[in-house]
């Protein structure tokens, strides 16, 4: 059960991290989406708060909100790079691919962090999280470019995982 010191830090940051989904999927600043937002964020945010423990890891400060922005090019260009890789593959007249699975280890401690990581490997095409063990992520990539654990860490998740550890721990 989560501790109920926490259950504030759980609603600002389930409410926060809901307004710029909200935010994001309807892409205006038009005074009544914003006042939307708000309610129906916060609604739901009071709904869940004392049920979502992983949000209270999550410490604002300038420092973090840098580290998240940064994150978001990264992922911006990542995400970019990978779905032109994946239309050539797709489009090209012969596919040269080595699919499979691999391990990759993560430093990552919060399950949070873990999940970010997982999610944001996940949304970039060519790779799928099909399992999470401790601290290893097993992908399913479309074309495998390393086989050592070590490369292959820092290829998939190397860009990610140093900035989400700063914003996530």
């Amino acid at each position: 059960m989560p501790n109920s010191t926490n259950i504030p830090l759980q609603f600002l940051n389930l409410w926060l991290t809901l307004f710029l989904i909200w935010m994001i999927a309807n892409a205006s600043l038009a005074s009544d989406t914003v006042i939307t937002g708000v309610i129906v964020s916060a609604v739901i945010a009071l709904a869940f708060a004392s049920f979502s423990g992983v949000y209270s890891v999550i410490r604002w400060s300038p420092r973090v909100v840098f580290y998240y922005l940064r994150y978001l090019s990264v992922f911006s260009i990542e995400l970019v790079k990978a779905n032109i890789n994946v239309m050539l593959l797709v489009f090209s007249p012969r596919i040269n691919i080595k699919p499979g699975i691999v391990e990759i280890k993560t430093d990552l401690k919060s399950p949070i962090g873990r999940m970010a990581l997982a999610n944001t490997i996940t949304l970039t095409p060519g790779t799928l999280v099909v399992d999470i063990k401790d601290d290893s992520l097993f992908i399913h990539c479309i074309n495998i470019g390393a086989t050592d654990q070590a490369e292959a860490t820092a290829e998939i998740s190397g860009r990610f995982e140093k900035l989400l550890k700063v914003i996530y721990g």
